[in-house]
């Protein structure tokens, strides 16, 4: 083991250059239209997700923050289950939000007044108004998205969207 560790500080201090492929910006290469649609699909989220959080981030609320309160407001009375679903975040991760969010008095969580042991999520006052904030902020965001497609391409796209969402039940 020792000799090996000394031919591996050889080989390191022969001034042999271990070649290294360059790494292409988004656009280019198979990070480009020539890349897999998938990959690009995933790329573009990333860098929505990551528009999303610089643009909430001075409001203190992260896309996944959004998305449960853009859901509550949309699906009164929903489930912590189907809001996970919803949501498309694990029901784990919708817990710690509502959780937040509730600390944050930004929602109300009761006892449902059948099923006690339900809990009904509300989304305060506060909520409503810090969402309208997020809302407008997101809204800009995605105009800069479509920017350059006509209403048209835009159905396309969304539909284009929906059709892969469905696809495998998600």
């Amino acid at each position: 083991m020792r000799n090996m560790t000394k031919r591996i500080q050889k080989i390191g201090t022969q001034g042999d250059r271990v070649s290294t492929p360059e790494i292409p910006a988004p656009g280019e290469g198979k990070r480009g239209e020539t890349g897999y649609i998938g990959y690009l699909l995933r790329q573009a989220g990333a860098a929505q997700r990551l528009r999303m959080e610089r643009a909430l981030d001075d409001l203190g609320v992260t896309p996944p923050q959004f998305v449960v309160l853009t859901m509550l407001v949309a699906y009164p009375g929903v489930s912590g289950a189907d809001l996970a679903r919803l949501a498309a975040l694990t029901p784990q991760t919708v817990s710690v939000i509502v959780a937040n969010l509730a600390r944050n008095a930004l929602i109300e969580r009761t006892p449902h007044p059948v099923h006690g042991r339900i809990q009904q999520i509300e989304v305060t006052q506060a909520g409503q108004a810090l969402l309208k904030q997020c809302r407008a902020r997101v809204k800009k965001l995605e105009a800069q998205m479509l920017e350059g497609f006509s209403a048209n391409e835009e159905q396309v796209i969304r539909r284009w969207l929906v059709a892969l969402a469905r696809e495998d039940g998600a």
